[in-house]
């Protein structure tokens, strides 16, 4: 059972200081197109992506490569191998799955005195090595491949199945679900970084696209794209000098969701709400901060059902009634709650969540200042991963 005090010690000890990612557009342009034969010219490995974000985090910091003492990976990059070809000497090394387990991690190393700046580095190049998901090919540890003999080989139909679920007890509609992928497309025409920028979506667009795994349409899934991100954290003393806002990481919370996993029981029975309530009583208390404090909203959505179920396991609204709460621009720039605001991997990049970071430190920092991709006054964020038998939230703060 975790322990609020132990956490509480942690929080604000340590802070984002350097990010950088690569350019989303041009490295999916780059990237095969359906086969690896088409492969073009262009195109970096997973190495090379995380190199390109490595730099750019490192001229945002204004940090020398020298500093970085730790280093989490993720994607297609193996630790010791990144470590040898970016030339690092880390005292710690760690590989991660997702991003927030990545922070979460590294902000742990830090104050157990393993390290002082620790470089979270993602890059991968799957869409150039035509990597699937789903079909004849879903293989390894993935929960969807145990359903293989019955044809069920698709995250994304297991994820159909929790909305029809939803449907089905509160009433939900299509049209409802079609908020999600419209609001993330309209935040994604105001980021040229973002994929889909210039390519709009109206729900009309939305209802008359095809089924991919009925009830979810094409526009409810996430891209699938080659790209790198970095982030640089360190220690919040030494933090203070440096050159852009210190992020601080002010809560976190980490919940499994092992029991019964492969038959289904977490994502369909509760839709993860018994590990979203775990991690909500983890990381609101250590933060100080509860649902109505949140400023900016980010959640993993590899489909836009992700986006429904956090909504409600974090108490932004009662079971049940995710459907009509994000409605009338709700979870848009300049509603109650921005979600998503660079268009999120459905409309910006599939980065496994490691992008929403980047967004949300961007947001915090208020690098939009005056433009419309800022939410005004952005002074906490948080982050929700659920999926794969677990869950995870890290809130952001803005320093002085």
């Amino acid at each position: 059972m975790a322990r609020i005090d132990r956490l509480k010690a942690l929080k604000d000890t340590v802070a984002i200081v350097g990010i950088g990612d690569t350019d989303y557009l041009s490295d999916y342009r780059s990237g095969a197109k359906g086969n690896t034969s088409e492969r073009g010219s262009g195109a970096l490995d997973a190495y090379g992506l995380a190199a390109k974000a490595l730099r750019r985090a490192l001229a945002d910091s204004g940090l020398k490569k020298s500093a970085i003492d730790g280093i989490s990976v993720s994607g297609m990059l193996e630790e010791s191998r990144t470590a040898e070809v970016l030339g690092l000497d880390p005292a710690w090394c760690h590989s991660a799955s997702m991003a927030s387990d990545s922070v979460i991690e590294a902000v742990q190393a830090i104050n157990a005195g393993l390290c002082d700046t620790v470089l979270c580095l993602y890059g991968t190049a799957q869409r150039s090595a035509n990597v699937q998901y789903g079909g004849p090919q879903a293989s390894g540890q993935l929960s969807y491949s145990f359903y293989a003999p019955w044809g069920m080989t698709s995250q994304g139909g297991l994820y159909a199945m929790a909305f029809r679920r939803h449907q089905l007890m509160y009433g939900t509609t299509e049209e409802q679900l079609g908020a999600v992928a419209v609001t993330f497309r309209q935040h994604a025409q105001l980021n040229p970084n973002a994929i889909m920028y210039g390519k709009p979506l109206t729900l009309e667009d939305y209802l008359q696209t095809r089924y991919v795994a009925r009830p979810l349409r094409l526009f409810d899934y996430c891209l699938v794209n080659d790209g790198g991100v970095a982030l640089i954290l360190q220690r919040a003393d030494m933090a203070k000098d440096a050159a852009q806002t210190p992020i601080s990481i002010s809560g976190f919370g980490w919940r499994e969701a092992d029991r019964e996993n492969t038959q289904l029981r977490p994502r369909l029975k509760d839709f993860y709400h018994s590990a979203h309530h775990g991690v909500r009583d983890q990381v609101y208390p250590m933060s100080g901060f509860g649902p109505k404090d949140i400023d900016v909203y980010s959640t993993y959505d590899s489909f836009s059902t992700h986006v429904l179920l956090t909504l409600e396991g974090f108490g932004f609204c009662g079971e049940g009634e995710s459907g009509a709460f994000i409605q009338d621009g709700r979870i848009s720039i300049g509603g109650e709650l921005p979600v998503n605001t660079s268009g999120g991997m459905m409309s910006e990049s599939y980065m496994q969540s490691w992008n929403h970071q980047v967004e949300l430190v961007r947001q915090l920092r208020h690098t939009y200042e005056g433009g419309p991709r800022q939410v005004a006054g952005a002074e906490v964020g948080q982050y929700v991963f659920d999926g794969s038998g677990r869950c995870h939230s890290v809130i952001y703060t803005r320093g002085n």
